[in-house]
């Protein structure tokens, strides 16, 4: 009797409508876009997305967050997953992003940040847009004259508020310009920061769980529909 209970349990798991997908925060604006696509597909699968840095949600994973999908803004923090036994299936690159600089005030070339009074990025120890911002500021040789300006919110998103209540410029994922909730903001500026000033920001899918809805919508991210809507937001 018991074994025929886990069995109905474990049967259960697997067949499953309702998915959790660990988000990373710059895919904030593109992820309501690609459910929709998804459940035109499978409108019996529902997605719970949880939005936060590909840090914290990694520290999340390895300690048994119960995530079906894995999104990271990087390869670093899939791998991780892999190596420690929790995923279901090997990193894979299902986007490539790039940083761009972001105002409402005026137009910022990188070497204009020096005369920036405040720059706001995404944490660079968790996010890997942040860290791309930190390493394009050392190579275009400002960092040491920007440094004391910086200021540092959670996650790629939250970098926006920053710059609409108080810093001059800051530092986000290419992809949000084309979001509607930037366009909201009215009348704004942006310049793409060089992609030779930073490392290449290959971002990582892993499946985590063996629910046939999690398996579906992991291979959704690498189909045309979905890698459309990825380009549409910016990302390559």
């Amino acid at each position: 009797m018991k074994k025929i209970l886990l069995f109905l349990i474990s049967g259960l798991w697997l067949f499953a409508s309702t998915i959790y997908v660990a988000s990373a925060a710059n895919l904030t604006y593109v992820m309501p876009e690609i459910i929709k696509k998804f459940n035109n597909l499978y409108p019996d699968i529902k997605i719970n997305i949880i939005l936060s840095s590909s840090g914290k949600l990694t520290a999340q994973i390895l300690r048994g967050a119960p995530y079906d999908v894995f999104l990271s803004a990087n390869m670093k923090y899939p791998i991780k997953i892999y190596k420690a036994g929790f995923a279901k299936s090997k990193p894979k690159v299902y986007a490539k992003g790039s940083i761009c600089i972001f105002s409402l005030k005026k137009k910022f070339a990188i070497k204009d940040l020096i005369n920036a009074n405040s720059i706001a990025i995404s944490k660079p120890m968790t996010t890997p847009y942040g860290k791309a911002a930190i390493e394009s500021f050392k190579n275009a040789k400002i960092y040491n004259k920007i440094k004391n300006r910086l200021v540092f919110a959670q996650t790629v998103p939250a970098v926006v508020s920053y710059v609409r209540n108080y810093a001059d410029a800051g530092v986000i994922s290419t992809s949000m310009i084309y979001s509607d909730n930037i366009k909201k903001l009215g009348k704004f500026y942006y310049t793409k920061i060089d992609s030779k000033l930073y490392s290449p920001i290959n971002q990582g899918a892993l499946l985590l769980s063996s629910k046939n809805g999690a398996k579906k919508f992991y291979d959704f991210l690498f189909s045309k529909e979905a890698k459309n809507i990825l380009k549409k937001y910016g990302y390559q």
